[in-house]
C-alpha cells in the first residue's frame, strides 16, 4: 500500500514491467539495505589495523559534523562505514586532514575500481589509493608491516588473495587501501600515480539483504520471472549474497566481466539464461547482457543508477533507476523511478502491472462477448423467422448502461490473490491469446441464444410486447450477471462476489435502472415494453440468472477434469 507510491511510472512501463521475464537487479541497496557495517580488518600480519583505517577513512569524501553533541557522518555507504570504524577507534579525521592536507584526488570510476587523494604531509606528499583487493594488489610493490615498507613477494601476494577470497565468501564487500609518499608531484595528476604502491590492509564490511528481498525472489521465481544479480563486487561476495537470497540455484553459472569480455555475443546469447550472477561488470558489460536477455526474447527490467548506466536502461525493455541514489541521467534514461530504492517495489510494481492487463482484459472480455450477445439476439431472430426480438431504442439503452457500467467497474478488479503463480505473457501476445477468442464466442451466443428463448417464450404465451420486454430485461440483466463470470478463471464463490464494491453497485444501479424503465409506464412507452406480471417476471429472472449457473459449472467440469493450474511447474521452475 504505502509502497505503492514508491513508484514513479507511466502507465505503458508499468504494463510492459507485469509481463517481464528477466529482472536483471543491482546488488547494493536495492537487494541490500546498503547499510554498511566494518566487521574485519586484515594486514598481512595483522599489525596495522589503526593505520588501514587511518588511511581509509581519509581517502574518502565523506562529511563529518556534529549535531546534538553527536557525531554524524554523511557520504556513500561503504566510505561512511570505514570513517565510522575509524571514529570508534579514537581516530580524529579532521586532525588528520590537519596534518596531511588534501590537495587534490583521481576520482572513483567503475572501470578502474580505485580511487585515490593527494595529501601535504609537511614537505612531501602522500598518495592514498583504495578500491578492489584484486585489481589494487596489481600496483603495489611493497607492503607495510609494523611501520616499515617491506618488498612485496609472491607469498604475500598469496596470502592476501586467500585473505580476500575468505572474505567474499563470507558475503563481505571487501576494500584494500595502500599508499606511497613521494617528494615531488609529477605535472599531470592521472592514474599513472596509481602504481608503486605499499599495501596496506583489507577492510571488509558487511551489507545485510533489504526484508522481504528473499520471499521477493521467490515469488519471482513462482512468477516465471528469473532474477539476475549485477554488481560490481567481487564474485565469490555476489555468489554468497545470490545464494542466501536464492537468486544462485544449483546448475546456475556465475560469471565476471572480464569473463564476459572473452565470450562471442551470439555464444554469450546461447547461453545467457544459464547465469544468474554478474559480478565485476562495468556499464558496458551491463548493455551486453541486456542485448543478451532480449535476444532470447526475454521482457528485461534493468536497474540502475549511474551516468553510465543510461545506455544499458535505455536498451532494457523497462529501465528503473534510483530515485534515492541515481543520477538524474540515470532518471531520465528510465522508463521508471523507484523512489525507496528497494527490489520489493519492484516486485509490487510487477504485480501492479500484471493487475492492470488483466484488468484491461477483463473489461474486453465483457464488452465483446456482451456485444457479440446482442448481434446472436438480432441476427439470429430474424434468421429464425422472428419479428425483431428488440427496437433499436432498446439495444441503445442497453449499451449505454447496462454494458457500460459493468465494464468500467471490471477494471477496479481488486489484484487477484494467484497473479503472480501465473506465466508472463509472451512478447506481442494479443490480449485475446489463450483461447479468449473462443471463450467470448460461446458466451455472446449463450447471452444472445438465452434472450431469444426468453423472447420466444414470452411472445408464445403471451404476445409479442410482452415477448420483446422480456427479451429486454433478459439481455439486459443476463449480461450483468455475466460480469460477474468475468471476474475470474475460477469460481466466483471462491473467488469472493463482494470483494469489489464498484462491481456490485454497477450491477445493482443496472438492474434498477432497468427495472425502471419497464414497471414505470410512461417511461415503458419510449421504450416500446410492457408491465409485466409476476410470472413473466420470474420467467425472465430465472432466464437472466441460468449464464451464471451455466459457467460455474463450466468451470467445475474444468477444475475436475485439469485441476488448478497454477504456473510455474516443477519441470518450469528447474529451468528458470
Amino acid at each position: 500500500m504505502a509502497r505503492k507510491n514508491s513508484i514513479i511510472r507511466k502507465l505503458p512501463a508499468v504494463e510492459t514491467l507485469g509481463s517481464s521475464t528477466v529482472i536483471a537487479s543491482d546488488k547494493t541497496g536495492t537487494l541490500t539495505q546498503n547499510k554498511m557495517k566494518v566487521v574485519e580488518i586484515t594486514g598481512i600480519y595483522n599489525d596495522n589495523s589503526k593505520q588501514i583505517l587511518q588511511l581509509g577513512s581519509m581517502c574518502t569524501d565523506c562529511n563529518i559534523h556534529t549535531e546534538n553533541n553527536q557525531v554524524l557522518v554523511e557520504g556513500e555507504a561503504t566510505e561512511k562505514a570505514i570513517v565510522e570504524a575509524a571514529l570508534k577507534i579514537g581516530e580524529n579525521r579532521d586532525n588528520l586532514y590537519e596534518q596531511m592536507e588534501r590537495i587534490n584526488e583521481i576520482p572513483f570510476d567503475s572501470e578502474r575500481k580505485m580511487m585515490t587523494t593527494i595529501h601535504r604531509m609537511g614537505n612531501k606528499y602522500r598518495i592514498i589509493t583504495k578500491g578492489a583487493p584484486d585489481v589494487l594488489i596489481r600496483r603495489c610493490n611493497n607492503y607495510s608491516s609494523q611501520g616499515r615498507q617491506i618488498s612485496i613477494t609472491n607469498s604475500e601476494i598469496s596470502y592476501i588473495e586467500k585473505q580476500n577470497e575468505l572474505m567474499a565468501k563470507r558475503a563481505l564487500r571487501v576494500i584494500a587501501v595502500a599508499y606511497k609518499d613521494v617528494d615531488i608531484l609529477p605535472n599531470s595528476i592521472d592514474t599513472n600515480m596509481e602504481n608503486d604502491l605499499t599495501f596496506c590492509g583489507l577492510i571488509g564490511m558487511i551489507d545485510p539483504p533489504r526484508e522481504g528481498v528473499k520471499e521477493a525472489i521467490a515469488t519471482c521465481k513462482r512468477a516465471g520471472i528469473k532474477t539476475v544479480m549485477i554488481t560490481g563486487d567481487h564474485i565469490l561476495t555476489a555468489k554468497a549474497i545470490a545464494t542466501e537470497l536464492g537468486i544462485l540455484k544449483t546448475g546456475d553459472k556465475a560469471i565476471t566481466g572480464a569473463e564476459l569480455d572473452n565470450i562471442p555475443d551470439k555464444e554469450l546469447e546461447k547461453n545467457i539464461m544459464s547465469y544468474s550472477v554478474f559480478a565485476r561488470v562495468s556499464p558496458e558489460h551491463k548493455v551486453k547482457i541486456v542485448k543478451a536477455f532480449r535476444a532470447k526474447e526475454n521482457v528485461v527490467a534493468m536497474t540502475g543508477d549511474g551516468v553510465n548506466d543510461a545506455p544499458a536502461l535505455k536498451n532494457a525493455d523497462i529501465g528503473i533507476a534510483m530515485g534515492q541514489t541515481g543520477t538524474d541521467v540515470a532518471k531520465n534514461a528510465s522508463d521508471m523511478i523507484l523512489t525507496d530504492d528497494n527490489f520489493v517495489t519492484i516486485i509490487e510494481a510487477v504485480k501492479e502491472g500484471r493487475h492492470i492487463y488483466e484488468n484491461i482484459k477483463k473489461t474486453v472480455h465483457f464488452s465483446i462477448a456482451t456485444n457479440v450477445g446482442e448481434i446472436v439476439t438480432m441476427f439470429m431472430g430474424l434468421i429464425l423467422g422472428f419479428n425483431a426480438p428488440l427496437v433499436a431504442i432498446q439495444l441503445l439503452w442497453i449499451n449505454l448502461v447496462t454494458d457500460s457500467l459493468p465494464g468500467i467497474a471490471l477494471g477496479l478488479e481488486p489484484i487477484d490473490k494467484d497473479i503472480m503463480n501465473k506465466k508472463p505473457k509472451k512478447v506481442n501476445e494479443s490480449i485475446f491469446a489463450g483461447g479468449l477468442w473462443g471463450k467470448i464466442i460461446v458466451e455472446g451466443i449463450m447471452i444472445g441464444a438465452l434472450t431469444l428463448f426468453a423472447f420466444s417464450l414470452g411472445n408464445k404465451l403471451y404476445g409479442l410486447q410482452v415477448g420483446r420486454t422480456m427479451a429486454f430485461f433478459t439481455l439486459s440483466a443476463s449480461e450483468l450477471v455475466h460480469s460477474f463470470n468475468i471476474k475470474s478463471e475460477y469460481s466466483v464463490f471462491k473467488v469472493g462476489i463482494f470483494n469489489n464494491l464498484y462491481l456490485i453497485g454497477a450491477v445493482v444501479v443496472g438492474l434498477a435502472l432497468q427495472s425502471v424503465v419497464i414497471l414505470n409506464s410512461s417511461i415503458a412507452t419510449i421504450f416500446d415494453s410492457v408491465p409485466l406480471n409476476k410470472t413473466q417476471w420470474l420467467y425472465a429472472i430465472i432466464i437472466s440468472i441460468l449464464p451464471l449457473v451455466i459457467v460455474e459449472i463450466q468451470k467445475a467440469i474444468n477444475e475436475f477434469r485439469f485441476g488448478k493450474i497454477v504456473y510455474p511447474k516443477k519441470e518450469a521452475l528447474q529451468k528458470l
